[in-house]
């Protein structure tokens, strides 16, 4: 393990983790937020109008796009909507 400083409060720890223990858990839940959001609204808002509508500032969501996490999440949508504009251009060949 080293030493890190934590990325919400400034706090150093030691960890492998991106935030200290004391964020952890409201990392957890913001990261959700972001993800319930996304999950309904989509990618079409800028980061700002995200911000304002969840609470969560802009530097989290910047930190929060580069996790693996929601790198594999964000992935996941992209088929998603891949799959659904196929479906939608079979439906039109009819």
């Amino acid at each position: 393990m080293e030493l890190n400083r934590c990325s919400r409060c400034g706090n150093f720890y030691v960890s492998n983790d991106n935030v200290c223990p004391n964020c952890s858990a409201r990392d957890g839940v913001e990261f959700s937020t972001f993800k319930n959001y996304v999950q309904e609204n989509g990618f079409n808002d800028s980061l700002n109008t995200i911000s304002s509508q969840t609470g969560i500032s802009v530097k989290n969501l910047n930190r929060f796009l580069e996790y693996e996490e929601f790198q594999n999440y964000q992935n996941e949508l992209n088929n998603i909507e891949e799959l659904k504009n196929a479906i939608g251009k079979l439906g039109n060949n009819d």
